[in-house]
């Protein structure tokens, strides 16, 4: 029988920490997460957005309270992630980083991050993409080429895709390469209705029990919800 190990993997977009009371509570958005207890964490909007990007989050805090420690972003001034989007990660080595300018009418980026976990690798991919169908598209396009770039790799995609239709074209042609974890709708927090927050698979790794994390904080810590699934990690990839 192979050996495996599970993971806890998740997504979530912080909104910059502004709750649906349209207060920002940064303390909330670190009370979520602790909820969670992922080993590897998708955030999307960590920065402030007008005038100079700056990192928003406590990432000692984090990494105190929470055993999260944050991906470091090449060229990022005092911003903590990369067009927004971080990686938090529970005791992994972490081999690489790519950081992606994707096209589109509005800025957006990828971050493609190499993994040891358990001795095996793994790649993850946080992405945040566009407003537009045909922005999302594109988006989708470039991470993919990237991908086929480098060398092959078990791989996690997770992130806000801010697409809810599985009959979109950015959506079928994430299905031609991943495996969609099938999860309820995390957007918006209060009373969701659409699947805008993603986490797919593809090369070895299995997902489970993919869903929203509910809870009286997520419901107001942000106007997304968190999606949370299970990685199954074997000795056979």
């Amino acid at each position: 029988m192979a050996a495996h190990r599970d993971l806890t993997v998740a997504t979530y977009n912080i909104h910059k920490g502004v709750g649906t009371d349209r207060r920002r509570d940064l303390g909330r958005i670190a009370a979520v997460i602790a909820e969670l207890g992922a080993d590897i964490l998708a955030l999307q909007e960590v920065d402030s957005r007008i005038g100079p990007r700056t990192g928003l989050l406590d990432l000692p805090r984090l990494a105190a309270d929470a055993g999260l420690s944050a991906v470091p972003m090449q060229g990022v001034g005092t911003a903590h992630g990369w067009h927004g989007n971080l990686l938090l990660l529970r005791n992994m080595q972490v081999r690489e980083v790519h950081q992606m300018n994707l096209p589109g009418f509005e800025p957006r980026g990828a971050v493609i991050t190499d993994l040891t976990v358990a001795g095996r690798p793994l790649r993850v991919v946080n992405a945040h993409l566009g407003l537009l169908p045909a922005s999302r598209a594109a988006q989708v396009r470039s991470v993919l080429a990237r991908l086929d770039g480098l060398a092959p790799c078990p791989t996690l995609l997770m992130g806000d895709l801010n697409e809810w239709r599985n009959t979109a074209q950015a959506m079928r042609l994430l299905a031609g390469r991943f495996a969609i974890a099938p999860s309820a709708a995390s957007f918006p927090s209060r009373y969701p209705m659409l699947r805008l927050d993603r986490i797919m698979s593809y090369g070895g790794p299995v997902l489970r029990d993919a869903a929203p994390h509910v809870s009286a904080l997520s419901r107001r810590a942000s106007d997304h919800m968190p999606v949370v699934a299970r990685l199954r990690i074997t000795d056979q990839y």
